[in-house]
């Protein structure tokens, strides 16, 4: 009997590796991440206070964005839902979440890395940043208390705040601006980084 191969995801033959995406469409890919990245600074969607959506372009980027976060938000959970399988501590099963969220995104950067689609690479990547830059804001909120409030919480309920217990666990607390902070930034660079290197993807003179 034939055994299985287990190294599908990671195959490094040419012949086998996907189609790579085309000049004119490594363009439109860059155009797309260029607008989206513009409209996150814009619209700055944690800071913003609820609003009616005012313009064709703040409705486009909430969907776009909404997509995502939510998409993020089910690895999240997926993360804490590993420890409801396992006998994983407390403190594990609490950090679980955000370890999962970041690093889904940076596992689909490096599987397409591996099958020389760069332009999906710092996609992923870009994705990366969107989700540390979640990441700070959760823990901006951290100050608020023990619960994350239904309004706030991915999953429509009361909940533990994650990083309330976190930074409460390891005596951080008064220190949350600062981490937030750190945070917020290195998600920003992330997707600057991810959007510099898509540009000099597009305009390579690589096949």
């Amino acid at each position: 009997m034939k055994k299985p191969n287990f190294s599908y995801p990671f195959h490094k033959k040419k012949s086998e590796q996907w189609h790579q995406p085309a000049a004119n469409a490594k363009k439109a890919v860059l155009v797309f991440f260029i607008l989206f990245f513009l409209l996150y600074f814009n619209y700055k969607p944690y800071e913003s206070v609820p609003h009616q959506t005012a313009s064709v372009t703040e409705y486009l980027f909430s969907i776009y964005h909404f997509v995502i976060v939510q998409s993020l938000g089910i690895i999240h959970e997926s993360g804490h839902g590993i420890c409801y399988i396992l006998p994983c501590p407390q403190f594990v099963m609490v950090g679980m979440g955000t370890l999962f969220q970041w690093l889904f995104p940076l596992w689909i950067a490096y599987y397409y890395k591996k099958q020389g689609n760069i332009m999906a690479f710092w996609a992923g990547l870009f994705i990366l940043g969107i989700s540390v830059d979640h990441t700070a804001w959760y823990m901006s909120t951290a100050h608020e208390g023990a619960i994350l409030f239904a309004n706030k919480s991915f999953l429509g309920v009361d909940a533990m705040h994650d990083f309330h217990y976190i930074f409460s666990t390891l005596g951080v607390l008064d220190y949350e601006g600062l981490i937030s902070g750190l945070t917020k930034a290195a998600g920003h660079l992330f997707m600057i980084g991810a959007v510099i290197g898509m540009f000099f993807e597009a305009f390579s003179n690589k096949n």
